[in-house]
C-alpha cells in the first residue's frame, strides 16, 4: 500500500490508528526532555543568527549595497536630474544598467553626446577587476552621465528613481557575463538575469508612463543549433551553457511583460563584442595580456579539428545598433501596470555576419603585437562553450539600418592602442612600468609607440 492509500478523499475524515498508544510514563518523559532540548537548541540558535546580521540601516549618501529592501535611500537628486536631463525638448531619458560595464559606458557615452539625458546604474561587482569599471566612470562623468551604484535587484533603488526621473526608455545592460563563470558560481546567473530583470520589468510596468524597453539578450541563445547563419527565427530551445539559459529565459520573460502589461520590449543578441575597454575575460584580451607576457595562451579546436569561430563585433558597431533599436523602439501601450493595448515586441541579431577563426584572432595579434604567440591547441572542452557563431542580420539592417564596418584587424589595432595607453601609459618614458602584476621593460627613452609604430 503506498502512502497515498492513508490520505481520505474527504479532508477531516481521517480516523487516527487507535492502535497507537503512549502507555509508558518513561516514553513521556523523554519526550518533555527532548521537547525541552529543542526549544534550548532553537533559541541559542536565534540569539546567533540576530548578533551576526548585518545591520540593515542604509549607508549615507548615494553607495548602495545589494540587496531586495525597499528601505528609503538619500539619493543625489541635483546629480541625477542634471544628469538625466536631456539638451532638448526631443531629446529622450534614458536609464542604462550596468552603465559602467563594457558595452553599457559606450552606450551611454553615445547617447548623452547626442543630447540625450542619461542615468547610469551599476553595482561595480568584483566579476572582474572593478578598476577597469572606476576607469569607464570617470569618463562617463567627464562626459555628465552620473551613475548611481546600486543593484537592480534592489525593488527599493529602483522605484525611487523612478520617482526621481521619468523615462522615456530603459536601455538595460546589466547582467552577469561569462558562459564560463557559470559552472563556478550559477546563482550570481540567476539572481542578475533573471530576478533582476524580472525586478526592472516590475518597476516599469508601474510607471506612468510606460517607458520602452532595450535590453541585451545574447548570441549564446542559439546554443547547439547548427544552422548557420543564425537567424532570429531559428530555434533556441538547446542552450549549452547556464548563461545561455538565462537569456533564453529572459526573452520568454519579455514576451509575457509585453503581452500581460503593454510593455514595448526589444531585445539585441550581441555577438562577440570586442574594443577598447573591453572586458578582460573575454579571448582577445587576456590573449593580449599573455602574449605581451610571453605566456602560453590555450587555443580551442573543433571536433573536426578545426579552429572554434566567433563572429566577433566591434564595440562601435554594437553602440549603432542599440542607439538604433533605442530609436525605433515604440511607446509601451500600459500605464500603471495596466495594458490599454498591443505592444512592440522584437529580437535582433547584433553581429558583423563575418566569423573569423580564433586561430586567425591569434595570427592578427602576433601582427599587431610583433611577438610570436607560444600556444597550446587543445580540444574544446564541454564548459558551455560552443564551435562557432554566425550572425544573420537582415533583419536589423532593414528595421534598425544596422551596418556594421569594421573588420577584425582594425579593430585589433584600435583595442591594442587602447590597452596599451590604459595599462602601460600613454607615451611616458621610463626605464619600466608595472604591467598587471608584473613588471613589462622598456628601455630608457622609448615611447610607447615605438613597440607598436604603425598603431599612431
Amino acid at each position: 500500500m503506498s502512502n497515498l492509500d492513508n490520505i481520505p478523499s474527504t479532508p477531516g475524515k481521517n480516523k487516527p490508528d487507535k492502535s497507537f498508544r503512549f502507555h509508558s510514563s518513561a516514553a513521556s518523559s523523554s519526550l518533555t526532555k527532548l521537547t525541552l532540548y529543542s526549544t534550548l537548541f532553537l533559541s541559542l540558535l536565534l540569539i546567533l543568527l540576530l548578533l551576526s546580521s548585518p545591520s540593515s540601516t542604509p549607508s549615507p549618501g548615494w553607495h548602495l549595497s545589494t540587496g531586495t529592501h525597499r528601505t528609503p535611500i538619500s539619493l543625489p537628486h541635483k546629480l541625477i536630474h542634471k544628469s538625466a536631463r536631456p539638451r532638448s525638448t526631443t531629446g529622450h531619458t534614458v536609464l542604462v544598467t550596468g552603465a559602467a560595464g563594457f558595452v553599457g559606458s559606450h552606450v551611454s557615452l553615445a547617447l548623452k553626446r547626442r543630447g540625450d539625458g542619461v542615468l547610469g546604474l551599476d553595482n561595480f561587482n568584483h566579476y572582474y577587476d572593478p578598476t577597469l569599471k572606476r576607469a569607464r566612470q570617470k569618463l562617463l562623468e567627464k562626459a555628465g552621465v552620473f551613475i548611481v551604484e546600486g543593484d537592480i535587484n534592489d525593488e527599493g533603488l529602483i522605484q525611487q528613481l523612478f520617482d526621481a526621473v521619468l523615462f522615456t526608455h530603459v536601455m538595460h545592460l546589466a547582467a552577469q557575463a561569462g558562459v564560463r563563470y557559470a559552472m563556478q558560481n550559477p546563482g550570481s546567473y540567476i539572481h542578475s538575469n533573471i530576478a533582476g530583470f524580472v525586478n526592472l520589468l516590475e518597476v516599469s510596468k508601474s510607471a506612468n508612463p510606460q517607458p520602452a524597453i532595450i535590453w541585451a539578450s545574447s548570441s549564446s541563445v542559439y546554443g547547439l543549433n547548427s544552422k548557420v547563419p543564425f537567424s532570429e527565427k531559428d530555434r533556441t530551445d538547446q542552450p549549452a551553457s547556464l548563461y545561455a539559459a538565462t537569456k533564453k529565459a529572459g526573452e520568454e520573460i519579455a514576451h509575457t511583460y509585453n503581452h500581460i502589461y503593454g510593455l514595448s520590449i526589444t531585445g539585441l543578441r550581441f555577438f562577440t563584442v570586442y574594443g577598447p575597454w573591453g572586458r578582460p575575460d573575454m579571448a582577445y584580451f587576456f590573449f593580449t595580456r599573455d602574449i605581451m607576457k610571453g605566456k602560453t595562451i590555450t587555443v580551442y579546436e573543433s571536433g573536426d579539428k578545426g579552429s572554434v569561430a566567433r563572429d566577433f563585433t566591434y564595440i562601435d558597431d554594437i553602440v549603432k545598433g542599440c542607439l538604433g533599436a533605442l530609436d525605433t523602439a515604440k511607446k509601451s501601450t500600459g500605464s500603471g501596470g495596466k495594458k490599454k493595448g498591443a505592444a512592440q515586441l522584437r529580437i535582433f541579431n547584433l553581429g558583423n555576419t563575418s566569423p573569423v577563426p580564433v586561430s586567425r584572432l591569434v595570427s592578427i595579434l602576433e601582427k599587431i603585437l610583433k611577438v610570436k604567440a607560444k600556444k597550446k591547441v587543445v580540444p574544446l572542452p564541454r564548459n558551455g562553450d560552443v564551435e562557432f557563431t554566425h550572425a544573420n542580420i537582415t533583419l536589423a539592417m532593414r528595421e534598425l539600418g544596422y551596418k556594421p564596418t569594421t573588420d577584425l584587424e582594425s579593430g585589433l589595432k584600435k583595442f591594442v592602442r587602447w590597452y596599451l595607453s590604459f595599462y602601460l601609459g600613454s607615451k611616458k618614458k621610463s626605464s619600466w612600468v608595472m604591467f598587471h602584476e608584473e613588471p613589462f621593460y622598456l628601455s630608457a627613452g622609448h615611447f610607447l609607440s615605438d613597440i607598436i609604430p604603425n598603431l599612431w
